[in-house]
């Protein structure tokens, strides 16, 4: 009599009867042992509802009879109330799927047990595992990513009117507002949560049913392990669902992009957070100390923000090289290696969401020391020549080289921008033009006031107090809008598993 697949001479299941010996030491340290671990951390809730799901097809098709199906949803049951504990991890197989086998053949024996894995490949399962264990985390990071959003908000229309200096090429450019800043990177970070949304609609697909990648020829409904498992849609083609992680690089992609913005965040923060800048204060909670200099406060959580945004880098480049010259087919190092880096990347964006979240939160401003910064430098130069044009009919650059000159000369006696007055304006175009410009000195001072120079840019898009007020609106009610998408995710997963509870429970009582 033929032994089932699977199943050693002695009745034990193992998965190794193609080979003659056991795995080498090197080969566990280097590969089962750390795969076997990442996947009990990340997939174990996963795995769990798949082999419901799947039994439960099993069932409803007639592939199984339902007498054998129930006993293994109940052994499957206890093993999740039970916890990855329950597993005899020996580290003699190379993944979770394997463990999770043996323990439900061990329970039920053989013949009963070794039933569940009908009309599947650990192919098909274990890219479905992963594919939910990312969902999951995805859903929850988007979560997160909302709440940053709206302290970045909240933030900005506290600071709408705290005037500031706005920096190109780390100099003063033009007045602005703390809050005019804080917008800005608000839509940077929506766009992350849209790249990242548009990933997890990627990931959302069920490959399960895929078999090893050709589907199967028992009669099994995908469609009905898919809806069970939460999915909207499968990835129709056998083949392409297990040799494709498109969805995973995709998602790495964008963490990459989200993570490089924050950091830039954070430089912006620890450069004001300095006694040169003086512009803002970290909390004492998000601070730590020099051992042997009794002044330092370091601004601790904004370089770790810095340095994780590296590590979510290196996740990227892991991730893209573990594929990059793959087959197009089910490899480990193509589909599933890069499934480690691509976790350990959402698990790092999240944690560094969350910390600057909170240093957003309780970040100290000084509106005066901004205020004082934005008058003693020359960012309302533009404004000046702007004024200039208007009051005067000349041409931009005519009045581009009028005001230089007035700033060449005010730095090299020692003005600061709010000390220029009519002479020095009228000099300087004597100089370029021949004539002076016959401004006014209220005319002047006018455009030298950096508050008055934010009150003026009205056009679409500027730091005006009412095209603030417009655009923060706007943006909260997008971020509602963003906030439901997820939760509507996050329902529809809900709802599948109480569906997948009741088909379970239907087959159970139905003995």
């Amino acid at each position: 009599m033929g032994l089932e697949a699977g199943v050693s001479e002695t009745g034990e299941p193992g998965l190794r009867e193609r080979v003659k010996a056991p795995p080498s030491p090197e080969l566990v340290e280097a590969y089962y042992a750390p795969a076997v671990a990442r996947a009990l951390r990340w997939c174990f809730a996963a795995d769990m509802q798949v082999h419901l799901a799947h039994g439960v097809m099993l069932a409803e098709c007639g592939i199984v009879d339902a007498a054998k199906i129930r006993p293994i949803l109940a052994a499957v049951r206890a093993l999740r109330e039970a916890g990855p504990g329950a597993l005899a991890v020996d580290h003699t197989q190379e993944d979770l799927y394997s463990y999770v086998e043996r323990h439900i053949v061990r329970t039920l024996g053989v013949d009963v047990g070794g039933r569940l894995h009908t009309g599947r490949s650990r192919n098909d399962l274990n890219v479905t595992v992963w594919r939910m264990a990312l969902r999951d985390a995805l859903v929850a990071l988007l979560d997160d990513l909302a709440r940053f959003r709206a302290t970045v908000l909240d933030r900005a229309a506290a600071h709408a009117g705290t005037v500031m200096p706005g920096y190109t090429h780390s100099q003063h450019a033009q007045p602005i507002t703390l809050g005019y800043y804080l917008v800005a990177f608000a839509d940077a970070v929506e766009r992350d949560a849209h790249r990242l949304t548009g990933a997890l609609r990627h990931v959302d697909a069920c490959p399960l049913g895929a078999g090893a990648l050709a589907t199967t020829a028992f009669p099994i409904d995908r469609d009905r392990t898919a809806a069970l498992l939460g999915f909207p849609e499968l990835v129709e083609v056998a083949y392409d669902a297990v040799a494709s992680r498109d969805d995973a690089l995709e998602t790495v992609s964008a963490l990459a992009v989200l993570m490089t913005g924050l950091s830039r965040l954070a430089t912006d923060l620890q450069a004001w957070n300095t006694a040169e800048y003086g512009f803002i204060e970290l909390d004492d909670s998000h601070s730590s100390v020099s051992s042997i200099m009794p002044q330092k406060k370091n601004p601790q959580a904004l370089e770790y923000a810095k340095a994780a945004a590296g590590q979510v880098t290196g996740a990227l480049v892991a991730a893209l090289s573990s594929a990059k010259n793959t087959a197009f087919g089910d490899v480990n190092d193509g589909v599933t290696s890069l499934n480690g880096p691509v976790l350990d990347a959402v698990d790092t964006t999240a944690k560094t969401i969350r910390l600057l979240d909170a240093v957003v939160a309780k970040l100290a401003v000084r509106p005066e020391r901004m205020l004082q910064a934005t008058e003693d430098g020359f960012g309302t130069a533009t404004e000046l020549a702007d004024t200039i044009v208007r009051e005067t009919g000349m041409s931009f650059r005519q009045a581009h080289a009028i005001v230089a000159r007035v700033v060449r000369d005010a730095i090299a006696s020692g003005k600061t921008a709010g000390r220029i007055d009519v002479a020095d304006l009228d000099a300087a175009a004597h100089a370029v033009v021949g004539r002076p410009l016959g401004l006014s000195a209220e005319t002047v001072r006018t455009a030298l006031d950096a508050t008055a120079n934010v009150a003026a840019r009205t056009a679409t898009g500027g730091p005006a107090p009412a095209e603030m007020a417009r655009m923060l609106a706007d943006r909260r009610t997008r971020l509602s809008t963003d906030e439901a998408a997820t939760a509507a995710v996050a329902t529809r997963l809900k709802r599948a598993g109480e569906i997948l509870e009741d088909a379970v429970d239907g087959l159970l009582n139905a003995e």
